[in-house]
């Protein structure tokens, strides 16, 4: 369990970056961070792993203050993957998943049969093992940062903007893999994105922020959906639009969902008989 007691970061040049932050992310679990840019939801995620220290308050890992903790032991323990993958571009591919072993110590043929495994949880092929990162495509590459996050089998990983920088085919097929990821492994995930969209389709949980790291709602993407806390809410998740007011339409046979402006949202498939869309 990850818990922001009153978190807050001034930098060094009088930014606030985020002011009296609190919020318990359940163990397990994945929590989305979700804002615009300068709303400290990065700010945030560091601090999980002392990349950044806060200025005021805690956060804590299992009751555990966090600043007691070696930094570098801590980030050890701690899985991360940012956006652009950030590999060691001379290093082959089973190297860099494997470099945060052998920085913990294991030895190097250990560290690469586990390397090695970490590559086929994500789905890659084996034989991409021995290339270089600027051999594989950007969504390549990501599944590499998501393997070397996860080679050294954290409790907790830290995701920033991973998919952010992969066409919309790729980022699509990313998101569904660490859905499948996440119900296999059931680590406790801290995602952040700018992206609704990617945010109610990943979170169990979301956190909504305004500037500053103001909470302006937490909840599950159909909580938040349901009864949206404030007109802010409303407009970023698209409510204040239409975009998320849907009919059924019948066209060319065929029962589609449509938005409040009649554009095509999407399929109704052989099951929808159990619910119903308004």
């Amino acid at each position: 369990m990850i818990e922001y007691r009153s978190a807050a970061k001034t930098f060094a040049d009088g930014t606030e970056a985020v002011r009296e932050f609190s919020l318990t992310l359940p163990s397990r679990s994945t929590t989305v961070l979700v804002g615009s840019s300068g709303c400290g939801k990065t700010t945030l995620l560091r601090m999980v792993n002392r990349m950044v220290d806060p200025t005021g308050g805690q956060v804590l890992i299992d009751d555990v203050d966090v600043a007691s903790r070696n930094p570098v032991e801590l980030r050890r323990s701690i899985g991360y993957v940012m956006q652009h993958s950030g590999l060691l571009p001379h290093r082959k591919v089973v190297d860099n998943v494997a470099t945060p072993l052998l920085l913990g110590g294991v030895r190097r043929r250990e560290a690469r049969t586990r390397a090695l495994a970490a590559l086929e949880t994500v789905g890659l092929d084996l034989a991409l093992a021995d290339r270089y990162p600027s051999q594989l495509s950007g969504g390549q590459q990501q599944r590499v940062g998501v393997a070397r996050g996860l080679v050294a089998d954290p409790n907790i990983l830290l995701m920033d903007e991973p998919f952010g920088a992969v066409d919309p085919i790729v980022r699509d097929e990313l998101q569904q893999e660490l859905l499948r990821l996440q119900r296999e492994l059931g680590k406790t995930i801290v995602f952040v994105t700018h992206d609704i969209e990617e945010a109610f389709r990943l979170g169990d949980r979301v956190a909504i922020l305004e500037k500053g790291g103001k909470t302006a709602q937490v909840g599950s993407p159909a909580q938040i959906l349901a009864a949206p806390a404030n007109d802010f809410v409303r407009s970023f998740v698209g409510l204040d639009r239409g975009r998320r007011t849907l009919r059924v339409a019948e066209i060319g046979g065929q029962r589609v969902v449509v938005d409040a402006d009649g554009r095509p949202a999407g399929v109704l498939g052989d099951d929808s008989h159990a619910g119903s869309v308004g």
